[in-house]
């Protein structure tokens, strides 16, 4: 399983929220290079980007952020939030994104996600199914609707989705564990390639993921608080 540890950016500094609640902001670093380098320096070699003033603008906004850490790491770098026109997409590869997120976007223009999906390649193209009591939200968190995040995942597997990170909001950012119910069903339903994310607070949680058959996990919070050490995450990598 691959260990993806998370940078969330706002107003170009590494921050975490609380189930993405803007008001919980916390700031950890104000250089973001800083912590990727930390990260690739303890043998990581994946990170989950999240422009957060992107996602609550609709469009790219941290993108020099993207291109500093693509420049100065080998990191691949997946990256998301505010991504809504063509032109973000193609912003946020010239700035060497690996690959990309598309959440809001799925949920509320797919004809534009699934364009970009068959432009793009399964690869290169990653759904985010963020959901609050199994519906999907969208817009940095702010609105929700009433999609099913399981059906969700399953009627863009049809359309050829091959990763998909799930985020559920209450678990996201509180250290009490992740929603193994929910990444079972979506298992046991889809064969698409599971991304756990929200609620790693433990090396135990990340064991109990892997065990269910995810195909990475994102560590953000427990990072940044001390729960699991970087040496930690080395040794499991």
């Amino acid at each position: 399983m691959r260990i993806i540890p998370a940078i969330d950016i706002i107003d170009g500094k590494c921050v975490r929220l609380s189930k993405g609640d803007y008001n919980t902001k916390k700031i950890y670093n104000e250089n973001p290079l800083e912590v990727a380098k930390e990260f690739e320096d303890n043998g990581i070699q994946y990170l989950h980007l999240v422009d957060l003033d992107g996602a609550k603008s609709k469009h790219i906004v941290n993108y020099k952020i993207l291109e500093s850490i693509t420049k100065n790491t080998q990191l691949k770098v997946d990256f998301g939030g505010g991504l809504k026109s063509d032109e973000d997409l193609k912003i946020a590869f010239e700035s060497g994104a690996h690959q990309i997120t598309g959440g809001s976007i799925a949920a509320n223009n797919p004809e534009a996600f699934i364009k970009w999906l068959n432009h793009y390649g399964s690869e290169k193209i990653i759904l985010g199914a963020d959901c609050m009591n199994r519906k999907i939200a969208t817009n940095g968190w702010l609105e929700s609707s009433e999609l099913d995040v399981v059906d969700f995942i399953k009627d863009y597997q049809t359309k050829g989705i091959d990763y998909v990170i799930c985020t559920d909001i209450a678990k996201d950012g509180m250290l009490q564990g992740t929603s193994n119910e929910l990444y079972k069903e979506i298992i046991s339903e889809t064969n698409v390639k599971l991304i756990a994310s929200g609620g790693v607070a433990t090396i135990d949680d990340l064991i109990k993921v892997e065990e269910l058959g995810c195909e990475g996990a994102i560590v953000g919070k427990a990072i940044y608080e001390g729960n699991i050490t970087l040496k930690e995450l080395q040794k499991l990598c």
